[in-house]
């Protein structure tokens, strides 16, 4: 019963935090990743590796890059306390689409498509209440708010894959982009260096045949 009670106080928070303050754009899940690298300065597949529930502070260990320009393997980040600002609760590996605010700090929104492999995107919804045959209403137990967990966490970790593999999908596609712009520079780079060297052919014959034209005119004389 405890577990029940918790999690009716914890969504009844959340759906007035929500109501209230944060208001999300909504997106569909096909749609999620294309918004998000559309929208945030850095997206990356990494390990939160230390977290700070006092200063608010977090870092995460990168370990795949798909958006963004960041040199060190470590990123910081730091929870300003706005009305959608996302403090990351739990260590383990996450899917991180953020911000860089004034101080270069990684900043995190509940309305980015950001989670880790067993929470998120989005919020778990209660058990549905059902009704004996006589009609009167019969509360999930707590057998049935453990299994909404489960499965909430089997769709979250769903998610986290297919995020995954979109985002690796985009990285191979820029990759292939950057690949036909190098071939297209080198070949180009070719082009340019036959002309020149065509032109400067020209002008040699040129030269050579005046010289030699020069040279028969002074012979005839």
């Amino acid at each position: 019963m405890k577990l029940r009670n918790l999690f009716l106080i914890i969504i009844f928070l959340f759906n007035i935090n929500n109501s209230f303050a944060c208001k999300c754009i909504e997106v569909g899940k096909e749609n999620i990743v294309e918004y998000g690298l559309n929208t945030y300065d850095i997206v990356f597949y990494g390990e939160l590796i230390k977290r700070d529930t006092i200063k608010q502070t977090y870092s995460f260990k990168i370990i795949e890059l798909f958006k963004g320009i960041y040199i060190s393997k470590t990123i910081e980040g730091v929870s300003e306390g706005s009305d959608c600002g996302l403090f990351p609760d739990k260590k383990g590996l996450w899917i991180i689409y953020g911000n860089f605010n004034k101080d270069y700090k990684l900043s995190l929104s509940m309305c980015s498509p950001t989670q880790s492999q067993d929470f998120g995107p989005g919020w778990p919804l209660p058990p549905e209440f059902k009704r004996d045959k006589f009609g009167k209403i019969i509360e999930p137990t707590e057998t049935d708010y453990k299994i909404n967990d489960l499965e909430f966490k089997i769709e979250s970790l769903r998610s986290f894959i297919y995020q995954l593999e979109q985002l690796r999908a985009y990285k191979l596609s820029q990759n292939k982009i950057s690949e036909n712009e190098k071939n297209t520079i080198y070949n180009k780079g070719i082009i340019i260096s036959l002309i020149i060297n065509m032109l400067l052919f020209s002008i040699l014959i040129y030269i050579f045949a005046r010289k030699r034209f020069s040279s028969n005119k002074q012979i005839s004389k």
